[in-house]
C-alpha cells in the first residue's frame, strides 16, 4: 500500500489561524477531521504513512516563526510541499486579513529554506479579480509582474492562477458589503490570461491555470494538477511511489490526484476574501 499525501488544507487556512491544533496533530500522528458531510474520519500521520505533507496558506508567518512546534513537528515528514497564495490584495477591503503584498514577499526566502527545493513550493495568483471603483475598473492583474519576478530569483519555477467565479454565496457577500465586483466576458480573461502567460515565459517560469479548461488552450497556459502525484514523486528524496489516480472528490475539471484533507469547514478561515466560496461568514 503506498504512502498517502496529506492536505492541510483546501478548506481553511491551517497554517494562519490554527497552527496549534495543526501542530498538535502532527505530534500525536492523527487527526479527527469533520468532513464537508458532517461525518467525521480519522487521519492516519505517522511519518510512515505519508508520502507528501501539502500545506496552503496565504501566510506562512507562523510555520516560519515556529509557532506551537509547527516547524520542527514537520522535520519527521520525507517531504513538504507548499501553495502560497498572494494576490497582491492582502489589506484591501477584498482580502481584508491578508497580509500586505511586500509582507507576503518576504516570507517566499524562508518558506524555500524550509521545503528544501523552490520546486517543492507553487505560487498562487488566484484570484484574477476585477471590480469597478470611481467609475473605472480595476483590477490585481498588474501585480504579476512584481511576483513572477520575485519568484524567478528565488528559483521558483510554477505559478497557479484562475479568474474568481463568483458563487451565489460570494455574489451576496459582495452585495452585502457594497463591492462592485466585474466578471469580464470569456474574451477578457482569455485575453488576461495570455498577459500573463507572455509575462511568465519571460521570466522562464510555469502558468497553469486550476479548473477553468477554457484557458487550457491559451498559448503558454497549462492545466494544474495542484496536487500531482508524478511531480510529487520526483520530487521525493527517495523517489517514494504514490497515488496518481484523479482526486474523485474535487470539481470535474480539476486535475489533482488523491490526497486526504485533514482541514474543517468548521474552522472558520478569518482572511475575510470577498470572493470566498468556503467562508460560512
Amino acid at each position: 500500500m503506498m504512502n498517502q499525501v496529506i492536505s492541510a488544507s483546501r478548506r481553511t487556512d491551517l497554517v494562519a489561524f490554527f497552527p496549534g491544533w495543526l501542530a498538535e496533530v502532527i505530534q500525536a500522528e492523527k487527526a479527527e477531521v469533520l468532513g464537508p458531510s458532517g461525518r467525521v474520519y480519522s487521519v492516519d500521520l505517522r511519518p510512515e504513512s505519508v508520502h507528501t505533507f501539502v500545506l496552503w496558506s496565504k501566510n506562512f508567518a507562523n510555520l516560519i516563526a515556529d509557532a506551537g512546534g509547527l516547524r520542527d513537528g514537520l522535520r519527521k515528514y520525507g517531504q513538504l510541499y507548499f501553495h502560497f497564495t498572494i494576490t497582491g490584495l492582502g489589506g484591501t477591503p477584498v482580502e481584508r486579513g491578508v497580509p500586505p503584498p511586500r509582507a507576503a514577499l518576504r516570507q517566499l526566502e524562508p518558506l524555500v529554506e524550509i521545503a528544501g527545493r523552490p520546486e517543492r513550493l507553487s505560487l498562487r495568483f488566484d484570484p484574477v479579480i476585477y471590480w469597478k471603483e470611481s467609475g473605472e475598473i480595476r483590477t490585481n492583474l498588474k501585480f504579476f509582474d512584481e511576483l513572477a519576478a520575485c519568484a524567478a530569483g528565488l528559483g521558483v519555477r510554477n505559478i497557479r492562477t484562475s479568474f474568481a467565479q463568483w458563487y451565489g454565496k460570494s455574489r451576496r457577500r459582495a452585495e452585502k458589503q457594497g463591492f462592485p465586483y466585474v466578471d469580464p466576458s470569456l474574451e477578457d480573461k482569455r485575453s488576461d490570461v495570455f498577459y500573463l502567460s507572455e509575462i511568465a515565459e519571460s521570466g522562464g517560469l510555469n502558468l497553469y491555470v486550476c479548473s477553468q479548461d477554457f484557458l487550457a488552450d491559451v498559448p503558454g497556459i497549462r492545466p494544474s494538477a495542484c496536487i500531482d502525484g508524478r511531480f510529487l514523486r520526483e520530487c521525493h528524496p527517495e523517489g517514494a511511489p504514490v497515488s496518481v489516480k484523479k482526486d474523485r472528490s474535487q470539481r470535474r475539471e480539476c486535475r489533482c490526484t488523491e490526497s486526504v484533507d485533514i482541514g474543517s469547514y468548521a474552522q472558520t478561515c478569518p482572511h475575510s476574501c470577498i470572493y470566498c466560496y468556503a467562508n460560512p461568514q
